[in-house]
């Protein structure tokens, strides 16, 4: 699959929708519901056993994703906003659920996450803050120092917000249903 440049072309989709999509432990897709399909432009047998990663959008800071891989791996769930990129280029903004997935014995075996339209007033916090973290994570050569580098950075300034990173996620989510 040949990786696509972003076109800068915004994608959206219904607030009563919602975008569904389950991995493996590796990441690799199992599922992917229909409005994933529509809104992504991927064909399901296009994103079946692929990395879920082909719809990371690269303004997306890698510090954010670094959190939630640590929280998804010590078996919690996270809350994120993420933007997305489509295989048409364009991209989508979501306010992200992701959760692992547990068998019987309570191992992860995998991961389900959920995605609803985020409020504009969010993304008005979210898209400034997101660019300053990757502005700041350009300056690591290495994509470990990166990440680490932005989450730090994003913890950071949520100190200086006197809040938690679930506390400051879920104050803009409330304005999703206003």
């Amino acid at each position: 699959m040949t990786r696509t440049t972003p076109s800068g072309v915004e994608r959206t989709f219904g607030r009563d929708e919602i975008i569904v999509t389950k991995t493996d432990l590796q990441g690799r897709i199992t599922y992917a519901n229909e409005v994933f399909c529509r809104v992504s432009a991927f064909d399901e047998a296009d994103v079946l056993g692929k990395p879920h990663n082909i719809i990371r959008h690269p303004s997306m800071p890698a510090g954010v994703f670094k959190l939630l891989w640590d929280r998804l791996q010590a078996g919690q769930e996270l809350f994120a906003y993420v933007v997305n990129m489509a295989g048409d280029g364009g991209h989508y903004w979501v306010f992200a659920h992701v959760t692992p997935t547990f068998d019987a014995r309570g191992s992860i075996i995998g991961y389900h996450s959920n995605r609803r339209v985020p409020s504009r007033s969010a993304l008005n916090v979210i898209e400034p803050l997101y660019r300053e973290i990757r502005s700041h994570e350009a300056s690591f050569g290495r994509a470990t120092e990166a990440s680490a580098a932005g989450l730090t950075f994003l913890h950071e300034r949520l100190e200086q917000l006197g809040m938690t990173y679930d506390e400051w996620v879920w104050s803009l989510a409330t304005e999703v249903a206003a």
